[in-house]
């Protein structure tokens, strides 16, 4: 099978895989109103998608080493077509949405990684670097469609329905990886003492050059994840402030566009670092979202216009090291343990992911609910956490990959891994 048609086949996949993702994060001023919702419950609503996911990842993406990761994509897949279903009908309060958002990103948890694995297992050199960051495009863009079409279909026929459309995606997507990826034995370690344990993490902790990229996608999902989740509510209350009605369509359509913009980013992000130096394009894009979450929540008081520039604006720079960051991990794995340095990537990822989302909304609040001064306060948070990516990449020093441009004194040789 050649390159392209690999990569668009599994870029498709997560294209559908993740439709109903953020249906949540998209409908969750409905719920918050519906359920009576504080904004703690709201984020641990969000939370728990991401919370789910980190205690599946360790295990699921590991065996990714040892059995066919397009077999462990396809169970996963089946079980969050189950998850949306099961929230069309059943969810009707905190804890009922709850448990089904744990389960929901228990799914994820067999299909986000797996489906790179797929890619990073079949793929070598600059395919595989450019197979990661299409990978992380697709699932770009399907958070964008995942906020269109959950406001669309919600304020046509309701939000049971929207859960209903994310369910018959999973669906596709299940068959695209059955019909359109070829089976393929994971390949073998190349010894027994480079054969850990399943669940022996310490080689891929004494990776320093892998772990650098992994504490940088933490605190980038930490961000990313606070933003995506809470970004609909934020733009309704700017809209509400301002006299707006308190619809979805609004929002969500601006949230789309962020997703398209995010799609855009991610790839550019990564053909930056070939050009200029993959440290040196991940600093840059962590000390700029610092700046820019300090200003975000004042946006509401100037009105919902300068709200949508400041989030679309925000959310771009964001994703600029998304697929930057993840390919850096899969690129620095040792033989045989790119399943496993990939879970570690991904868990320490949505550690951040689950922790961001909860953490703004006891900040909200702490603050006394919503206004300037306290959506001000939360996103304000999120440049603090940044600080800890920037160390992170400084002190660790990661190196570059095969075909990124080396830039003295930030990158390393192979020697120090």
């Amino acid at each position: 099978m050649s390159p392209t048609r690999l990569i668009f086949i599994v870029f498709m996949a997560q294209l559908l895989a993740q439709i109903g993702a953020y249906t949540v994060p998209a409908l969750l001023p409905v719920f918050i109103d519906a359920w009576s919702l504080s904004n703690t419950e709201a984020g641990w609503l969000t939370g728990i998608w991401a919370g789910a996911y980190v205690l599946a990842v360790p295990v699921l993406v590991s065996l990714t080493d040892r059995i066919d990761a397009k077999k462990i994509y396809m169970i996963s897949a089946l079980l969050t077509t189950l998850t949306h279903i099961g929230y069309a009908f059943f969810a009707d309060g905190f804890w009922s949405a709850f448990i089904l958002r744990a389960l929901a990103g228990m799914g994820w948890a067999g299909t986000y990684m797996p489906g790179l694995k797929v890619l990073a297992d079949r793929l070598e050199g600059t395919a595989q670097t450019r197979g990661v960051s299409w990978h992380a495009a697709g699932v770009g863009l399907s958070g964008a469609f995942s906020f269109l079409v959950s406001g669309v279909v919600a304020d046509w026929v309701g939000w049971h329905w929207a859960f209903g459309v994310a369910g018959v995606c999973t669906v596709v997507a299940f068959l695209f990886m059955w019909l359109g990826i070829p089976d393929q034995t994971p390949k073998a370690h190349q010894s027994k003492e480079e054969r850990p344990a399943l669940l022996d993490f310490r080689p891929i902790f004494r990776n320093r050059s892998a772990l650098a990229y992994s504490l940088g996608y933490c605190v980038h999902a930490w961000e990313l994840f606070a933003f995506r989740s809470w970004g609909v509510t934020f733009l309704t209350f700017a809209a509400v402030s301002f006299g707006g009605a308190p619809n979805l369509s609004g929002p969500t359509s601006v949230a789309f566009v962020m997703g398209l913009l995010a799609t855009w980013s991610s790839v550019t992000g990564n053909e930056a670092c070939i050009r200029y130096g993959r440290q040196r394009v991940i600093l840059w894009v962590m000390v700029s979202t610092m700046a820019v979450a300090l200003a975000i929540g004042m946006s509401a008081a100037i009105g919902y216009g300068a709200a949508v520039v400041m989030c679309l604006i925000y959310n771009t720079m964001i994703y600029g090291d998304s697929s930057a960051l993840t390919a850096g991990a899969s690129g620095s794995a040792k033989p045989g343990q790119r399943g496993a340095t990939l879970a570690v990537h991904s868990t320490l990822g949505y550690i951040g992911g689950f922790l961001g989302p909860l953490i703004l909304g006891i900040i909200l609040d702490l603050a006394g609910g919503e206004s300037v001064f306290a959506w001000t306060l939360a996103f304000g948070h999120l440049a603090v956490i940044m600080v800890v990516g920037v160390v992170a990449i400084s002190y660790l020093k990661p190196k570059d990959l095969p075909g990124d441009r080396h830039v003295n004194g930030l990158g390393t040789d192979d020697s120090r891994i």
